[in-house]
């Protein structure tokens, strides 16, 4: 099921959707770096291309990550 987030990025809220296996992943992903989940989505964020969206952005992180890890 796809659920709407909320995050504060460099002092600015936003939100994205995600499905819910994404958001774990994501979550599993800061926990394995021992980061705070809120810095892995400010760190995509800062990474992402200008016109791509945020959305995108942590999918193909989750993506990247998990082929990386095979």
């Amino acid at each position: 099921m796809i659920r709407k987030h909320s995050a504060s990025l460099h002092g600015h809220r936003t939100s994205f959707s995600l499905e819910d296996e994404f958001w774990a992943e994501l979550k599993a992903i800061a926990a394995a770096r021992a980061m705070p989940l809120a810095a892995l989505i400010s760190e995509i964020d800062d990474k992402r291309p200008p016109d791509s969206n945020l959305s995108s952005a942590l999918r193909l992180h989750v993506l990247s990550w998990l082929k990386d890890r095979r």
